[in-house]
């Protein structure tokens, strides 16, 4: 079985994801700021109350474990160096690690200026120094920079790299985390790649639902 830390457990991505790879037999530990917020816990699942800053928290939550998933907030490029810190010096090379559309000024277009405008380009700067860290680490990572989400029920998207012109509008929570828990179960696809993730056909000047 697959160990597996889910950092950020109460986010709605991880929500999908963690009942995802219980299915697939993944031997979970769930780490979140406030673990009352968590809403599924699987059973055998190890639940750890902790900030995504604390080095030696996350140390003792990495140790062991196969695949770190990261799907955080706020300060995350301070989190980012904590993560990468931590796995570095327990010896935990796959990383998944989840960013946003629009870090690199990839999302061409009208919406590409309204993406900006709208997620604010402070808030991108600090995710796109996340991802900076990341890339520049010794770590077997993936970095997903997921469109817009939406709650629908559904599995459909598609990839594209870091270099190439970012597609679609949206994609479902749903959709990445599947995505995540098929990177857990072949987790020599997609290493070092930094992948943006969309809903095909969802090409637009805006939201496209």
């Amino acid at each position: 079985m697959t160990n597996v830390l889910v950092l950020g457990a109460s986010g709605q991505i991880a929500s999908w994801a963690i009942d995802m790879l219980a299915d697939q037999g993944a031997t979970l530990t769930l780490f979140a700021r406030n673990k009352n917020r968590i809403s599924n816990v699987p059973a055998g699942a190890t639940v750890i109350e902790g900030d995504a800053t604390n080095r030696a928290a996350l140390a003792e939550a990495i140790r062991g474990q196969d695949v770190v998933y990261a799907n955080l907030a706020g300060n995350i490029d301070e989190q980012a160096r904590a993560i990468v810190a931590a796995m570095e010096a327990e010896d935990v090379k796959r990383l998944i690690f989840v960013t946003a559309l629009g870090i690199h000024q990839e999302v061409p277009g009208e919406f590409g200026r309204w993406n900006r405008a709208t997620i604010g380009a402070s808030t991108l700067d600090t995710y796109a120094a996340a991802s900076d860290t990341v890339e520049a680490s010794s770590l077997d990572y993936t970095v997903l920079r997921p469109a817009w989400l939406s709650d629908a029920d559904e599995v459909s998207y598609e990839l594209t790299q870091r270099d190439e012109p970012f597609k679609g509008t949206t994609v479902s929570r749903k959709s990445v985390a599947a995505l995540v828990a098929d990177i857990v179960a072949h987790p020599n696809t997609h290493v070092r790649e930094n992948l943006g993730v969309n809903k095909p056909g969802t090409d637009g000047d805006h939201l496209v639902w």
